[in-house]
């Protein structure tokens, strides 16, 4: 038979395999040891002034500023790889950092919501393991309540152990996940900044 911990250390297996750092557990939708932040500044990455309506009028920049942050957006692609796409554009628009800006104002805009999207979907994860490990809680309390009267209903007891232990099972397989989960916009957060240097690293003083 199963032994079932308390929910208040079950909680604390969420951060079993993660890195040892100082984790915060006063908000229940956040499991991981990593610090939330829910969103990001474009401003804190890109040391210059944006003009977001630049490619309005302007088919071909406009173009090649969608193509190149599609590129440099797909996470599958190795960061060490990008830079001559990066060359490729800079010298076609002589490393102006408007055009350059227009570029890390799309790669921004869609891998903070693609964190957002993973963020939002942690929180649903954590909710979710809380509400299994409620409910193991429940069925042990209940299987330890009937054990201990005069006749005890067997049956139910050999019920509630079953649910017991595939609810455990999927708790532990489940949280087996939470370090990729919890790593994840870490590193998106990681690479928007790299992408961000090596663009910035392409502009060439205007004056």
């Amino acid at each position: 038979m199963s032994m079932i911990k308390p929910l208040c250390l079950t909680l604390a297996l969420v951060a079993v395999s993660a890195p040892a750092q100082a984790a915060d557990f006063s908000d229940p939708t956040w499991p991981c040891v990593q610090r939330k932040v829910e969103t990001l500044s474009l401003g804190l990455m890109w040391p210059y002034p944006v003009n977001s309506e630049l490619a309005n009028d302007n088919d071909a920049l406009r173009a090649d500023v969608t193509e190149l942050a599609g590129y440099l957006s797909l996470r599958r692609v190795e960061l060490e790889t990008l830079q001559t796409r990066v060359d490729e554009f800079a010298a076609t628009y002589e490393g102006d950092p408007e055009a350059l800006g227009l570029v890390f104002e799309s790669v921004f805009n869609t891998l903070s919501k693609r964190r957002a999207r993973i963020i939002s979907g942690i929180e649903d994860f954590s909710l979710s393991q809380i509400a299994l490990a409620e409910k193991i809680d429940i069925n042990r309390a209940e299987m330890d309540a009937i054990l201990v009267t005069d006749e005890p209903d067997f049956d139910r007891v050999d019920m509630l152990e079953e649910r017991l232990d595939w609810d455990q099972i999927i708790y532990t397989d489940r949280q087996r996940n939470i370090t990729y989960l919890c790593e994840t916009p870490t590193l998106l957060e990681r690479r928007l900044f790299s992408i961000g240097q090596m663009l910035s690293g392409a502009v060439i003083d205007q004056g």
